[in-house]
């Protein structure tokens, strides 16, 4: 039998899917991707 998933595990799960798409879109493109590291913005560069 399946476990149903509470709300907050339903929003975890799509967030990391947009994520993951999002690193896909900038790969592709050959963006940098901005994150947020220690209080500070960095870009990381496409590979």
């Amino acid at each position: 039998m399946k476990k149903r998933l509470t709300m907050h595990e339903k929003a975890e799960l799509a967030m990391k899917e947009a994520v993951k798409k999002v690193i896909a879109q900038h790969k592709k493109d050959g963006r940098p991707l901005a994150v947020w590291e220690n209080g500070k913005v960095k870009k990381i560069e496409a590979t």
